[in-house]
């Protein structure tokens, strides 16, 4: 969403909206894919009239929910629905907390606490410190302000076996955000999806070819029927985290250079946009010579090697612009001139035989 579908205001634009409700009526399967969790991103979905069983896939692969609708007039509202979510196991948390203790200050716990309206309650996100945080992100701790439950020490949000995080965030400057990836990645169990900084084009090339070939990370993500069910997954031990290269958590990075901000996505073990996608097209009979996909950033790469036709935003960073020229992906214009009603109407403009 953020950098591809939606402007600098943060919305949709007119020419956006009208490609997503062509596609959908020439029967194209419309999923929004996205580093937000659900609640955050129905915010600026359901008013667009969309399908209420349009699938959205959010905090960047743990959770699918369809959209659901809001109710108007005498019609009643349309529920979301969970499809499939993924957690992380109590003990691999702990062990976060302790392992990059020096970063305490910037760590968010995601916790999915969303209802059948698709809205989220108090301690769907859960702080130790603020400061911090509304330093490097102040907006969205401004927007989020009624979710945000602060608790010292942040273990005693764990608690609760039954209330699993979904994820994990860390939030701060490109350099020490950098240094925290680094911290993780002394871990064998700790994976980076995506691609780490100050590489080459060639090396970041090489890197990106396992993200998603590998059989056990399309099994990683459970697919599951109706609401209120739990999962976890991940490697996990009755009280330790073990040293073993068995995969416990995998990494998704987003930077913003102009802002110097980078936020690091703590997810469980083979969690990635690119895996609920393949799940969710798995499940309906879609193959990925059939998907098209587009996004600006790092956290998109699993979706756009998954798919059979990649596209990315003119305002993605170079490194990924050059990969994507390397790879013969589509670069469209910039979210600031509705490079994705750009490519869906090419797209609908080829069906058609214009």
């Amino acid at each position: 969403m953020d950098g591809t579908l939606l402007g600098e205001d943060g919305q949709i634009s007119a020419r956006n909206h009208a490609a997503l409700c062509a596609a959908v009526d020439a029967g194209i399967e419309v999923v929004i894919a996205t580093g937000r969790r659900h609640s955050f991103a129905m915010r600026v979905l359901r008013p667009l009239g969309l399908p209420p069983e349009l699938a959205l896939i959010s905090s960047n692969g743990t959770v699918t929910r369809t959209i659901g609708a809001i109710g108007t007039g005498n019609v009643a509202p349309i529920p979301s629905h969970l499809l499939a979510r993924t957690q992380l196991p109590l003990p691999t948390a702990h062990w976060l907390c302790d392992h990059i203790d020096e970063f305490r200050n910037a760590l968010v716990f995601t916790f999915d606490r969303t209802g059948a309206d698709g809205e989220d309650s108090r301690g769907a996100l859960v702080v130790e410190h603020l400061d911090e945080l509304n330093a490097s992100i102040g907006r969205w701790m401004s927007l989020n302000e009624r979710y945000i439950e602060q608790i010292a020490p942040i273990e005693r949000a764990l608690e609760d076996p039954s209330n699993c995080p979904i994820q994990a965030m860390l939030c701060g400057t490109i350099e020490r955000m950098a240094r925290a990836e680094a911290r993780l990645l002394e871990h064998p169990g700790v994976v980076a999806s995506t691609l780490p900084t100050g590489r080459t084009g060639a090396t970041m090339l090489q890197g990106t070819q396992q993200l998603t070939s590998a059989p056990f990370i399309v099994a990683s993500q459970r697919w599951v029927r109706g609401d209120n069910v739990e999962l976890t997954s991940g490697w996990h031990h009755n009280s330790a985290v073990s040293d073993t290269a068995e995969p416990i958590l995998t990494l998704h990075l987003t930077e913003y250079p102009l802002r110097d901000l980078s936020i690091l996505d703590i997810l469980p073990a083979n969690c990635s946009k690119g895996v609920a996608l393949q799940t969710l097209a798995t499940t309906r009979g879609i193959g990925p010579t059939e998907i098209l996909a587009i996004g600006d950033n790092w956290n998109d790469i699993s979706m756009l090697e998954l798919a059979g036709h990649a596209v990315v935003m003119e305002n993605a960073p170079d490194e990924l612009k050059a990969i994507a020229r390397a790879r013969g992906w589509q670069i469209a214009a910039s979210n600031r001139k509705d490079g994705v009603a750009e490519t869906i109407e090419r797209v609908l403009a080829s069906r058609r035989g214009i």
